[in-house]
């Protein structure tokens, strides 16, 4: 009997002549395809396309709602960016995408999985820590990393004239080399004229958003409501986490939200030039942080922010699955308990201003904060012994010193 192999499938070029490849090496290939709100041909389409690239069979899982719930509002929780930039649209889909290999990978009864990311890149880690951690015996073919298979395609060019030699429609193209990756959060682009980091981005690559400079010149407001952490309407219409997303995807990218262009370090080591548009996920975020700077404390916050780059590097790195991830998430799940409220935004040009926010757990008290009338509520000669206390070791250190006396 062949040996049965469940290989993500996205329909690209490199999981299509993977496919293939596999297939022609005798194995009975299994296509895992989701649907993670990317905007491609039909699945159907996809699914006839695996299968006339050698695959004996092709599954499908819509899971738009899944990844925006289970993956992206955590980090939503976080703010979490990694280097202080990238939203994490490929990393947060990479666990879910490995999960759901391994559950078909125990109902076909295969032994193997594989994916098309290269030996360059995080993916590839993503993947495999994935895969390790819900199948610790599990055989995994990363064709990117075998011998036969780099000697037959040693680069994208090759890829691109096989796939034209077999007829195998994919849409990366000699005059359009560059790969890009996408779901509900983002599309991001790598490799072809991206690898030279002097090298403007063509603005036909855009797929998303529309340039800034030409967005409408009048901005729109955006209302976003918050429950526990959680975004629960768009300008009071109440939405699943999914179909919020999506919205704002709309409404942001019409008017140039969300284009991120960075050099990253890689796991691996290697520094690399990434090009994004997550125009949803920068209003989202934006709105999160307006809604959390009214309700939570500021010590609690600011240990959020501490531990938000490690969540993020976590993520970023492919430890989703394990202990540490688990304790960080029921830590801030605990933050979030009071993060409900509604955030008021402008976009426009490009910009995402936040302009109001309110909430019935707001510490913000104007009859403390007041310049004008302090209404009793505040004692300003208070702050005195405050800060004389505050500088009591300034103030010890400079009689040491003998800069001065106490």
């Amino acid at each position: 009997m062949k040996k049965k192999i469940v290989l993500a499938y996205s329909g690209g070029l490199d999981t299509s002549i993977i496919t293939k490849w596999l297939a022609d090496k005798g194995y009975s290939v299994i296509c895992c395809l989701l649907d993670l709100g990317q905007k491609v041909e039909d699945i159907e389409v996809l699914k006839r396309k695996a299968l006339a690239c050698g695959a004996e069979k092709a599954l499908s899982f819509d899971v738009k709602e899944e990844f925006v719930k289970e993956y992206v509002l955590p980090a939503l929780k976080w703010n979490a960016k990694y280097e202080g930039e990238y939203l994490l649209g490929t990393s947060l889909a990479r666990p879910l995408i490995a999960k759901k290999q391994i559950e078909v990978a125990i109902t076909e009864g295969a032994d193997y999985v594989s994916h098309g990311a290269t030996g360059k890149g995080n993916d590839q880690v993503r993947f495999e820590m994935a895969y390790y951690a819900l199948k610790p015996d599990v055989k995994i073919i990363a064709p990117w990393k075998d011998d036969e298979f780099l000697k037959e395609f040693p680069g994208r060019q090759e890829m691109i004239a096989y796939a034209e030699k077999h007829g195998i429609p994919v849409k990366a193209t000699k005059a359009q080399p560059w790969s890009s990756d996408e779901n509900l959060l983002h599309i991001s682009f790598e490799a072809g004229m991206l690898e030279d980091p002097w090298v403007k981005p063509l603005p036909e690559m855009f797929e998303l958003s529309v340039d800034p400079k030409q967005a409408p010149d009048v901005g729109v407001t955006v209302e976003v409501d918050f429950e526990k952490g959680m975004p629960v309407a768009v300008n009071g219409v109440a939405m699943s986490p999914a179909e919020i997303l999506s919205e704002l995807n709309v409404i942001g990218g019409a008017h140039g939200v969300g284009r991120l262009d960075m050099v990253e370090n890689r796991f691996v080591g290697m520094k690399s030039r990434g090009v994004y548009e997550t125009p949803g996920g920068t209003i989202l975020w934006q709105a999160h942080k307006a809604v959390e700077s009214i309700t939570m404390d500021r010590d609690t916050m600011h240990l959020r922010d501490k531990l938000m780059p490690e969540f993020a590097e976590m993520t970023y790195y492919g430890f989703w699955f394990c202990d540490k991830m688990k304790a960080m998430q029921a830590f801030i799940d605990q933050t979030q308990i009071y993060v409900t409220g509604r955030a008021r935004l402008e976009l426009y040009k490009g910009n995402v201003l936040t302009t109001g926010r309110t909430s019935p757990h707001s510490l913000y008290d104007m009859s403390i904060v007041s310049m004008d009338d302090d209404h009793g509520a505040y004692n300003q000669k208070d702050a005195i012994g405050f800060i004389r206390l505050q500088a009591l070791p300034q103030r010890v250190q400079a009689v040491k010193r003998g800069v001065g006396v106490v």
